[in-house]
C-alpha cells in the first residue's frame, strides 16, 4: 500500500502550522506512513478552489477548508 500524501493548504499562518502539527499528530496516533506537505504558494492555493486557509488535502481531496481541525477529526479523515 502507498503512502498517504497530505497537504496543508496556506500562508504559512499560526494556524496554518498548528494543523500541519495536528496533522503529524494524526499520522503518528493512527501509526500510518504519510507523507505530510505544506503549500504556501497562493496560485496553487487558488487553482486547488480554496478561498479560506488553512485547508487540508488528503490524496489530492480538499477535506477540510477554512478551519483549524483536531489531531481526532484528522484521525477520522485518515481512517481506513
Amino acid at each position: 500500500m502507498s503512502a498517504i500524501k497530505i497537504e496543508i493548504l496556506g500562508s504559512g499562518c499560526k494556524k496554518c502550522h498548528q494543523l500541519e502539527a495536528n496533522a503529524r499528530t494524526a499520522v503518528s496516533t493512527l501509526g500510518i506512513e504519510a507523507e505530510v506537505a505544506h503549500i504556501t504558494d497562493s496560485i496553487e492555493i487558488a487553482k486547488r478552489g480554496i478561498l479560506s486557509t488553512p485547508a487540508l488535502a488528503v490524496n489530492g481531496k480538499v477535506v477540510s477548508k477554512g478551519k483549524l481541525i483536531s489531531p481526532a477529526e484528522i484521525e477520522q479523515l485518515l481512517a481506513p
